[in-house]
């Protein structure tokens, strides 16, 4: 049909990444990273080792990385010359690595990490009050650490962290060991799942811990001064957990941390594993508690399957809002039909815009997530619940931990639907009406 998008990975005119990040000449396997970080002066020391395979013969590799003075690089043990343009660091190997080769890159660096500056504001390493926060969707992981910054080169991770001991330092792993000093305190975290550059997070704070109750272990990371209004605001997460494990299959990651800033934040952040919180979305009235739902349900649509290219963004943000949906027709709020009924009234009054190819500069638009959210609605309603859920929990379950495309997820649909969606899937996110 004329005017149809192409929804396949790779169509022409696709990009995988944004801006100039990333490169397709290898995949990043696995990044060890060993981060000695002073919080006063924001100085960061730091190594990062990163395992790769190249996908064709490679002379130099292209690294993300905003900032920072280089004090060496290797790659497989052997010194190696590299260049610096904005954003990026270029390493030529001594010997050109073949293609299809495992190969390892070393880099040693230092200084006052910053956030990278984009159309979408500051993203990354953030200084706060009293301690850092990262968020670095969705190119913000260069603020930090050098790595292949596209969505779809998910990797293995073990992060290290030094810190001065009064604080606690979170990172979206498992943590393995902590060895406490009298000045400093050193933090070992594993990361086996694979995992996108930018849902990598590192918070250090003085926060105490609220453990919740649940199948799932659960904890709140949260200043000691909101304590008790967090307490009652995540007091439902775990029902919220049950509902999406019963609804999209097991929770794909070993727990689930809240951060909770003493810092106000615009919005919610969501990272592998872990979610944050500004103090601004904690009021001890459950008042946002739409955004808990929406966080959690990343870890399934977003975190464990991860969009292969970043014009795919409402297979998060589309999923992430139907579970609000779903959460408030469990818990006793309006239905989602309700709720759809009211949405489309509203983004029937704004401009019109290509949920499935929004454009850069409209990634993060409340059309996106809303118009997302009513699609998955609409096909609800065309397949019925006896297939509609199934096929959701189905998708989450067949794609844990890899990486998803649109035209994937019609495919899936039309699988369980036994009919062809392609002009469903058109109406509602390609055409502009």
């Amino acid at each position: 049909m004329a005017g149809q998008p192409d929804f396949r990975l790779g169509a022409p005119g696709l990009r995988t990444a944004l801006g100039n990040h990333g490169s397709e000449d290898y995949r990043v396997r696995h990044y060890d990273l060993e981060l000695d970080y002073k919080i006063g002066p924001n100085r960061l020391s730091a190594r990062a080792k990163i395992t790769a395979v190249s996908t064709r013969p490679l002379s130099r590799v292209v690294l993300d990385l905003s900032g920072f003075k280089i004090s060496g690089v290797s790659v497989d043990g052997r010194a190696a010359r590299f260049t610096r343009q904005p954003g990026k660091l270029a390493v030529k190997p001594a010997k050109a690595v073949p293609a299809g080769t495992e190969f390892t890159v070393e880099v040693r660096y230092s200084g006052n990490p910053r956030p990278v500056d984009g159309r979408w504001g500051e993203i990354g390493w953030d200084e706060l009050t009293d301690g850092v926060l990262v968020a670095s969707q969705p190119i913000g992981a260069p603020s930090w650490y050098p790595c292949n910054d596209r969505p779809s080169d998910k990797a293995t991770y073990r992060v290290t962290v030094t810190t001065a001991s009064p604080y606690s330092v979170l990172v979206t792993g498992n943590l393995v060991s902590r060895r406490a000093g009298a000045s400093a305190t050193t933090w070992v975290f594993d990361r086996p799942e694979p995992t996108a550059s930018y849902l990598m997070s590192v918070q250090i704070g003085r926060y105490e811990e609220i453990a919740l109750d649940g199948t799932v272990p659960q904890r709140v990371a949260v200043p000691g001064a909101l304590r008790a209004e967090a307490a009652r605001d995540f007091r439902r997460q775990p029902e919220m957990m049950a509902l999406f494990e019963r609804l999209f299959g097991p929770y794909p990651f070993g727990e689930y941390v809240v951060v909770v800033t003493d810092d106000e934040l615009e919005d919610p952040i969501e990272a592998q594993g872990m979610a944050i919180f500004g103090a601004n979305h904690v009021d001890g009235a459950r008042g946002f508690e739409r955004l808990v739902a929406h966080e959690l349900a990343h870890q399934w649509f977003g975190n464990s399957l991860t969009i292969a290219q970043w014009r795919c963004i409402w297979l998060n943000e589309g999923f992430a809002t139907y579970a609000e949906w779903l959460w408030s027709e469990e818990s006793g709020g309006p239905r989602a039909d309700e709720l759809a009924r009211q949405w489309w009234g509203r983004m029937s009054e704004r401009a019109a815009l290509k949920i499935g190819d929004p454009g850069e500069s409209n990634l993060f638009d409340e059309r996106v997530y809303k118009r997302g959210a009513l699609a998955l609605h609409a096909l609800r309603e065309r397949l019925g619940d006896e297939r509609f859920f199934p096929m959701l929990r189905s998708w989450a379950v067949d794609k844990r931990h890899g990486t998803v495309s649109t035209a994937e997820f019609v495919a899936h649909a039309e699988e369980h639907a036994g009919e062809p969606l392609t002009e469903f899937f058109t109406a509602w996110l390609g055409d502009t009406q």
